[in-house]
């Protein structure tokens, strides 16, 4: 389930809360007030068995005697209670539960876990959503309601907050309530035995009375549901999360480097990055992004300006400021000689425009009226330190003044305790951002700088994969399916799984004895590099287990044999399998790259990329990335690294092909989206120049065969198996496959091709081009909720589209078909309306539907042929609905 039902929650009618109590204090009795004093304009019902009214309010025996069904119903009774009540509210037709009761799967017990089952088992039947257990509750102001027993009703704002935490809500909640910002919702999760953090993000992304959102994170539950929500909310608001429990998740190691290096909660930073989400990482921060998003200013970029009357606080939100990733905005001539008219002449002449401590309202009004109508910057951080020879207050009131006419956003900050207390109040009476500290403006503004950022990302167009030979996926199969389950593939045969994938290798022969070293050595010619082969060994420089620059057969022998000798000394209980001779790559200016794989408990496999060699963990320059990758995703990987400044060329070094390094992690990408059955993979060292790329060192581990599912990923690849070729009378071959994002270009030049009548009966409005974010969307799709199928003719050219997005639930679908306006008449449109069912059909989703101009007599007699009921979708008939049940 997904958003199914949830109105019953948040836009109730009518409301039941079952265990109310006039006992104070009680959980039962302050929901009950809660209930009653925040304004519900619906209907309450109190259920006590033992009182006939709680706070002057009727009060029924038990669900049976409530004179109607409650939309909502909120439960505080004992945990062994609740699952009979659950079956009765059902059954009576409430849609929605908030359990208020612990003692569940929290309590580590069988009967707690046992009671969790029969609660969730009770409520399957009638599509029932469950909130909780052991949660605080709900609020929410759109519908004034408190289904909670907070200790108040929040402000009415647009930001939602949803946390598993109790506590953190009531604490989120006091600190806003005290500053005047308000929310839409207020939301505790509990152990989110149902309704999770997909849930409400999917249903907060469609809220119009939300506006940005901010999540208090302790675990994920069902991982690619959260992901495709986090992504399809995060294009429309906002998305901020704080995750708990930072340093408990690296505890585990895995066997190769990958794992040692990689903490679950590096993975999280991971999974956010390619959702959308930005990332706080204490509660003062999220603080400091509710300031930031109730307001909701929008910047241009990262150079801001700041206006100070004391130069040391200039200097600190500038530190901060760089130290996030921002810049400080280069002040002009222009705009030194018009602030040179107004200041005093020893002002700072320039960024941060120091003032002057005695700085009255007057100068910060004139000062800010120069800057404000400036495109020098993307915003201005307002500073004030308290002096005795001018108004903190009156200061506050020019800025606020200016603010209004500003075309760049405004932040201030006022410091100091008591004397600021009014300029602060006065700021968030005016909705101008304001903190408590320069650092603290600074990170609120680099808020709104990461947003942005994330907003062009979700709209940048990757560049095409380079064309070459498809990877030999018959040949990795057949690997794969011949490997032990559970171990380590033997380094040859990972040699030859990598060049399946086109990822370049050293020359490398496996060698059991000296002899066999020697007669190896020879064959490849040149110096060699020897190493230990052994399963028991991950790091073989550790035990004595590599010699490089070995030249000539007799050497060679010698060296495996003194190597034997040392590693059984460093290591007598592993098992001794042979050597590994592999030709000595000579590339004086490569740089020494680790890139691997291995899966989290959470979100399934990732990817790692970073500086490798045989002091990669002391480094700990690395950063991660969930699969599938494409190039631009792989580009952004490599530079969120410190090597990646190395790889840009410096002194002697020339550039590294950047594009061999991102290929590289690509097709490691499509390998392990290709096989499930892979659970470790690690190329430690992977050299890379100016010449491209080679692997001289690669480790797979094989998962336990109950370990390997194809749904293990976070994020669906690419639907390979979708892809068919089609033939159509009288017009040619096609082929018809699923959308990909580098088909941007493609859809630029299709839309060129279709007729202006064309466009407008398929966007239902005029357009001469298609918008950035219109295309982002048309070709950047999730392949777990909607498909998008190109019909390409033999030149490459796209001759036709067909759309499907479903809901969350997979219950309805709407498609759109365009097909190219010198095609129209061949059997296009019908071969892809027919695709569209088919593929409804295979997802299991109930109903497909489309709006049509009603002018667009083609396209409706299609749908009608096609089995589609028609009917009006407008009041005066101007747009058609076609649904066809599936």
């Amino acid at each position: 389930m997904s958003i199914r039902n949830l109105d019953a929650v948040f836009q109730p009618k009518s409301v039941a809360l079952i265990g109310a109590s006039t006992r104070a204090h009680s959980v039962g009795s302050v929901t009950a007030e809660n209930l009653r004093t925040a304004g519900f304009d619906g209907s309450i019902m109190l259920v006590n068995s033992r009182h006939t009214a709680v706070a002057g309010t009727l009060c029924y025996r038990d669900v049976a005697a409530l004179p109607t069904a409650p939309d909502l119903a909120v439960i505080c009774t004992p945990a062994p209670t609740v699952p009979g009540l659950i079956a009765e509210l059902g059954a009576r037709g409430t849609k929605g539960v908030i359990i208020i009761t612990a003692g569940f799967r929290e309590a580590g017990n069988a009967t707690g876990q046992a009671l969790e089952q029969a609660m969730l088992d009770a409520a399957k039947p009638y599509l029932m959503r469950i909130i909780g257990p052991n949660c605080l509750g709900v609020l929410s102001t759109p519908s004034k309601l408190n289904a909670s027993f907070a200790q108040a009703m929040p402000q009415k704002g647009s930001v939602a907050f949803v946390a598993q935490s109790g506590a953190m809500v009531t604490t989120v909640l006091d600190w806003a309530n005290g500053r005047g910002i308000g929310f839409s919702h207020l939301v505790s999760l509990g152990d989110m035995s149902d309704v999770d953090f997909g849930d409400m993000l999917d249903y907060l992304a469609l809220d119009k009375d939300t506006g940005a959102i901010l999540l208090y994170i302790e675990a994920i539950t069902q991982a690619r549901k959260f992901m495709s929500a986090a992504r399809a909310a995060a294009r429309l608001k906002p998305v901020i999360a704080i995750k708990a429990g930072r340093q408990a998740a690296a505890a585990k190691a895995a066997a190769s480097h990958t794992g040692a290096l990689a903490g679950m909660d590096a993975v999280y930073d991971a999974a956010f990055e390619r959702a959308g989400i930005l990332r706080a990482y204490d509660l003062d921060e999220i603080f400091d992004a509710v300031e930031t998003l109730s307001v909701k200013p929008m910047v241009r970029g990262n150079r801001l300006s700041i206006v100070t009357n004391g130069g040391g606080a200039g200097v600190l939100a500038t530190d901060s400021l760089i130290s996030q990733g921002g810049a400080i905005a280069s002040l002009s001539e222009d705009l030194s000689a018009k602030l040179n008219l107004v200041l005093p002449s020893t002002w700072s002449h320039g960024n941060p425009v120091d003032i002057i401590g005695d700085a009255s309202a007057k100068r910060y009004s004139d000062t800010l009226d120069i800057l404000r109508a400036s495109e020098d910057h993307d915003a201005i951080l307002v500073l004030n330190c308290p002096t005795a020879v001018a108004s903190g207050l009156e200061a506050a009131d020019a800025v606020i003044a200016a603010a209004k006419t500003s075309r760049v956003p405004i932040l201030t900050n006022w410091l100091g305790a008591q004397s600021a207390e009014a300029s602060r109040a006065a700021f968030e009476a005016a909705k101008i951002p304001t903190y408590d500290t320069p650092e603290k403006a600074t990170r609120g503004f680099m808020h709104m700088v990461r947003y942005r950022r994330g907003q062009e990302t979700l709209m940048e167009v990757p560049p095409s994969i380079p064309e070459g030979p498809p990877p030999d996926r018959e040949t990795a199969a057949k690997i794969v399916r011949a490997a032990p389950s559970g171990g380590w593939l033997d380094a040859t045969v990972v040699h030859t799984l990598l060049e399946c994938y086109r990822i370049p290798v050293v020359q490398t022969e496996r060698a059991a004895t000296p002899d066999e070293v020697g007669a190896a050595a020879g064959r490849i010619g040149g110096a060699i590099a020897l190493k230990i082969l052994s399963p028991d060994i991950t790091h073989k420089s550790d035990v004595g287990g590599v010699t490089l620059g070995v030249v000539g057969a007799q050497t060679a022998r010698m060296a495996a044999a003194d190597m034997q000798s040392r590693v059984a000394k460093f290591a007598p209980s592993a098992l001794l399998e042979g050597f590994l001779v592999q030709q000595m790559v000579q590339r004086p200016h490569a740089h020494e790259l680790i890139v691997g794989m291995a899966v989290d408990r959470t979100f399934g496999p990732f990817v790692l990329f970073g500086q490798g060699g045989t002091a990669v963990e002391i480094i700990d320059d690395k950063t991660l990335g969930l699969p599938p990758l494409n190039l631009k995703l792989a580009g952004e990987m490599i530079g969120r690294t410190r090597v990646s400044r190395q790889l840009k060329g410096y002194r002697d070094r020339p550039p590294a092909d950047m594009e061999a390094i991102g290929l590289t992690l690509v097709k490691l990408s499509q390998l392990i989206c290709d096989f499930p059955e892979i659970a470790e993979l690690d190329i430690n060292p992977l050299l890379a120049d100016e010449n491209g790329v080679i692997a001289l060192d690669a480790r797979v581990r094989i998962a336990p065969s109950e370990g390997a599912s194809r749904d293990r990923l976070a994020i669906r690849p690419y639907p390979d198996e979708l892809v068919t070729r089609e033939h159509l009378e009288g017009t040619g071959d096609f082929l018809l496959r699923p959308v990909k994002p580098e088909d941007a270009p493609a859809f630029v030049d299709f839309f060129g091709r279709l007729s202006p009548e064309d466009v407008r009966l398929r966007f239902l409005t005029p357009l001469k081009s298609l918008p950035p974010m219109i295309l982002a969307r048309l070709t950047q799709i999730d392949y777990d909720r909607e498909m998008a199928f190109v019909l390409l003719d033999s030149a490459g050219k796209i001759a036709g589209v067909a759309r499907i997005a479903a809901d969350p639930d997979n219950v309805r679908a709407e498609f759109a078909v365009v097909v190219r306006s010198d095609l129209k008449g061949h059997g296009a449109g019908r071969l892809l309306m027919q695709r569209l069912g088919t593929y409804a059909r295979d997802r299991g989703i109930g109903e497909l539907f489309g709006d049509i101009l009603a002018e667009n007599t083609k396209m409706l007699a299609l749908c009608r042929e096609q089995g589609c009921s028609i009917v009006p979708a407008a009041a005066d008939r101007s747009l058609m609905r076609a649904s066809l049940r599936i």
